[in-house]
């Protein structure tokens, strides 16, 4: 994992190994660089923000999971995405986090 030199990074180093890259000093660091991460923040910040307008904090990892399966199969044809989502929600197991979410409550 690469991250630049803000501070608000450090707190990775407690469960990841972060390469970081001082933006002042260089740009690229033997292929380390933030341009990749940088780019998909603002992909998913631009999608909750035009697609979702605005999502709760409890379930934004969701969402950037979300974004992130879009992202990998960006170049995959919608008909095998509607298989490959059909055939995942077949074999997933009930979730209780989302049973019945779409029902309102009486």
């Amino acid at each position: 994992m690469s991250a630049d030199e803000a501070g608000h990074w450090d707190a990775l180093h407690m469960g990841w190994n972060v390469d970081r890259v001082n933006h002042s000093e260089i740009y690229s660091d033997h292929g380390k660089h933030t341009n990749l991460v940088e780019s998909f923040f603002s992909r998913l910040r631009n999608m909750i923000q035009g697609q979702h307008h605005g999502v709760s904090p409890k379930y934004l990892h969701q969402y950037a999971n979300h974004s992130a399966w879009l992202e990998d199969n960006r170049r995959t044809d919608n008909g095998t995405l509607a298989r490959i989502v059909v055939s995942n929600a077949m074999d997933a197991p009930v979730s209780r986090q989302w049973k019945g979410c779409w029902q309102r409550a009486a």
